[in-house]
């Protein structure tokens, strides 16, 4: 091979990486998104038009990282029809004397029910603003999927855990900042 087919097939490769190390995020999203890896759940427009009789017990987390915050689920659990839509609330409190910009994730445990575990409502991944000692009560309507029923690998689960965690989103912006200056 010749110094110039190498540097060209060198040169695409490197490029072809690049486009990949860019696409990687919004691939990786998409992937756990459709196949509930990793305890994504999915979001969805509307329940399913069936409810089974199955019940699961769906358990409800609340953790705090890195923002002056107390966070709680107003409730411990909720026994939940397969295919009914249902409400669950949890309540955050800046206990700060400043306002604070947070922003919340979420997973379910056992992973492989993710995507079988639909948010038709939800505070997740979006950039808040709760001031110095407010209190929020944040409403989540959810579903979990009948097709839940056709999955043999889970007919163990008589339990579902929604965990949410709330994180200072003004840390990461000040992460970016010192990042981009180096």
């Amino acid at each position: 091979m010749n110094n110039a087919r190498v540097a060209i097939i060198a040169t695409g490769a490197a490029i072809f990486m690049l486009g990949l190390a860019f696409a990687s995020k919004p691939l990786y999203d998409t992937f756990c998104r459709v196949t509930g890896f990793g305890g994504t759940t999915r979001t969805a427009e509307k329940a399913p038009d069936r409810v089974s009789d199955r019940e699961i017990n769906v358990r409800f987390d609340a953790n705090v990282a890195n923002a002056p915050l107390k966070f709680r689920a107003t409730q411990n659990a909720l026994p939940v029809q397969v295919g009914a839509h249902s409400l669950a609330f949890y309540e955050v409190t800046n206990t700060s004397v400043s306002d604070v910009s947070v922003i919340a994730s979420y997973n379910v445990t056992p992973h492989k029910t993710g995507r079988f575990f639909n948010k038709l409502e939800c505070f997740c991944f979006e950039e808040r603003i709760i001031k110095a000692g407010e209190t929020k009560k944040l409403p989540v309507i959810f579903f979990i999927d009948p097709a839940i029923e056709e999955e043999r690998n889970t007919d163990d689960v008589r339990t579902i855990t929604l965990s949410y965690t709330f994180f200072n989103t003004d840390e990461f912006k000040g992460a970016a900042k010192t990042a981009s200056l180096d």
